[in-house]
């Protein structure tokens, strides 16, 4: 009881500082949003040095990161040499790795404009004859523990090997994993030593893949719930508060960068998500990536409508995506690519989304772009359930869904045609422009708060607006104002000529304005970020304004993202960084370019969702 009180009382007082009107009055005087990705708001900052041996000479071909608000890598040069540019200012953990050298343990280093010192990195070459099997590096060196006289000769196995040499990492020491294997039963051996024969060779063989990686991280565990005014966190209006437990490993190389991420939470709803992707280094012609993900969610509450929408109980989604960026020549660049989605609530089986398009700089003296892009998405309703967010918390699905019409569920399905121009002016100004002409089958038209009972923020309803035709046009601005701080605006215009649907009754009584007619749309999306450096605090708000919104009040209610994340230096060590996260949202979906416009304009009434915890990088 004193665990769920407390609960509720930090993350009232957390959404209490976060609305207050006074703060949201300030935020909306700095517009911005040039882009979806809060990484993209770059300062001008940059980290340099060289990486030398144990005797003085530079070494070629190192692994170097940087940990910070962004993870980037660099690869030393002939002459030791390496580079970070466009680092947003604040604390980075740097690391350099090669293979057949022990690392240097991490540092932690302050980047801003004014400071622009060149660091060295030491490598100290392993001795051979002190390694018995190949080192699986993880970017922390392994304890090298000489055997005593008189001890008998272990198993050699991968497994048997990892056991004996475990890695100083930041959840346990050494010494405790080690500690006490040589006075336990003779058979605690015996199946070591049939778990090593079993998996040596597939673990070699992944030890090869990654022998060159220098493994980066982070862990969050958060806290999440949903509310309507700040007010209801203190009664049980709220949703009940629950646990979030998310873990991001990368593994940079001098090709590309391996990642892998996964969530969990706790409490009727019981879900998790793993995803695992290869992207190939900026500099490579053949910019590609590739990806899959896995999701479940498992429903244990009694809200009626959610069990009998749900089969089994349960939800299960697999998705999997390649994308290539091909420089034909300097200044064109072809893109292609596509994602295969399997929702196992839909009687349409996988949905396929392939996109292409073309880049061309006219000019080699001019920074003026253009770009030609043509889509066609397949998205299924509730999808964002099972998506992570690009600028927000990665977090599992978090919220059930059942169809407003008692019909079975329809996919989206959008044919999207793009025109773009971008051109950067002097003092950081970049200008964009574009074209669009979407055809939607079947709009996604998502309900919250249709009956009025405690289930309603952890549980909504969707269903089919309709097709739309509708052609449109925007332009956006942004500037990097000063160090560490970033704004723009974008202005989009469309035109929309409707055709009904079959949910149009059930829709019509509970959201009225969800109906649709013929009809012009005006929206503002508005973001800003900053870094402030002598307190390593970064802030980023988004803040939407349409007049489609399908709310009565809709020009009084604008949809926002706040984000704060404060770095804790008391708790750093050496080789991890630690981090306090504040966000509140009542955007409900990902505002992607190659979205239809309507995706956002036909959610109801969302209600607020509240992320608060802590964040240890590594």
């Amino acid at each position: 009881m004193i665990r769920f009180f407390t609960r509720w009382c930090v993350l009232g007082f957390m959404v209490s500082l976060a609305s207050t009107p006074s703060a949201w009055a300030q935020l909306a005087q700095h517009p911005n949003f040039a882009s979806t990705s809060a990484s993209d708001a770059a300062a001008p900052c940059q980290l340099h040095g060289v990486v030398r041996d144990d005797h003085g000479q530079p070494i070629a071909g190192a692994v170097v990161s940087a940990l910070g608000s962004t993870t980037v890598f660099a690869v030393s040069d002939a002459q030791g040499r390496f580079a970070f540019r466009s680092l947003s200012p604040g604390p980075y953990l740097v690391r350099a790795h090669l293979q057949g050298y022990l690392p240097e343990r991490g540092r932690i280093i302050q980047v801003s404009a004014t400071e622009q010192t060149a660091w060295t990195i030491a490598l100290t070459r392993r001795d051979p004859d002190k390694t018995s099997a190949p080192v699986v590096a993880a970017g922390l060196g392994p304890t090298e523990t000489a055997p005593a006289p008189g001890t008998p000769e272990d198993d050699h196995g991968e497994v048997a090997w990892r056991l004996r040499h475990a890695p100083r990492s930041v959840l346990k020491s050494a010494e405790q994993a080690v500690a006490g294997l040589e006075d336990q039963p003779s058979f605690i051996e015996d199946s070591l030593t049939s778990i090593s024969r079993a998996v040596g060779t597939p673990a070699r063989l992944a030890s090869s893949l990654f022998a060159d990686a220098s493994l980066n991280g982070q862990i969050n565990l958060l806290t999440t719930t949903s509310f309507d005014r700040p007010q209801d966190l203190f009664t049980t209006s709220a949703l009940t508060p629950h646990g979030v437990a998310y873990i991001a490993l990368a593994a940079p190389t001098a090709s590309g960068e391996w990642t892998m991420r996964g969530g969990i939470t706790e409490g009727d709803l019981a879900s998790w998500i793993v995803a695992g992707a290869y992207r190939r280094a900026e500099t490579a012609d053949h910019r590609y990536e590739a990806g899959l993900s896995y999701a479940m969610q498992r429903y244990l509450g009694g809200n009626a409508d959610a069990l009998a929408a749900m089969r089994d109980g349960s939800r299960n989604v697999g998705a999997m995506y390649a994308y290539d960026n091909w420089k034909l020549v300097p200044r064109l660049t072809l893109g292609y690519g596509t994602r295969y989605a399997k929702y196992d609530y839909l009687a349409d089986g996988g949905l396929v989304s392939p996109r292409a398009s073309v880049m061309v700089q006219p000019l080699a003296d001019d920074p003026l772009t253009l770009k030609a892009t043509v889509s066609h998405r397949e998205i299924a309703p509730g999808a964002e359930e099972f998506v992570p967010s690009a600028i927000g918390p990665w977090l599992p699905p978090e919220r059930t869904f059942s169809s407003v019409s008692r019909r079975p569920f329809v996919p989206e399905r959008m044919d999207h045609v793009e025109f773009a121009a971008e051109r950067e002016w002097p003092n950081d100004v970049v200008i964009g422009m574009r074209v669009f002409r979407q055809r939607v089958d079947d709009q996604i038209v998502t309900l919250f708060g249709v009956r009025e009972t405690r289930a309603a923020l952890g549980h909504y309803y969707v269903g089919t607006a309709g097709d739309v035709d509708l052609h449109g046009w925007s332009v956006s601005v942004s500037r990097t104002l000063r160090e560490g701080v970033r704004a723009s605006i974008d202005y989009t215009q469309a035109s929309a000529r409707w055709s009904g649907s079959w949910d149009e009754p059930a829709i019509s009584r509970v959201a009225p304005l969800a109906v649709r007619d013929d009809e012009h749309v005006h929206d503002v999306t508005a973001s800003f970020e900053a870094v402030v450096t002598p307190t390593s605090t970064r802030v980023f708000a988004l803040y939407k304004v349409s007049d489609g919104f399908a709310s009565p009040d809709a020009a009084a209610t604008p949809r926002f993202d706040f984000q704060v994340s404060q770095a804790l230096p008391f708790l750093n060590s050496t080789n991890t960084q630690w981090e306090m996260l504040v966000a509140v949202r009542t955007l409900f979906r990902e505002d992607s370019l190659d979205s239809s416009v309507y995706d956002e304009l036909l959610v109801v009434h969302p209600p607020k969702r509240l992320v608060g915890g802590l964040t240890v990088r590594f």
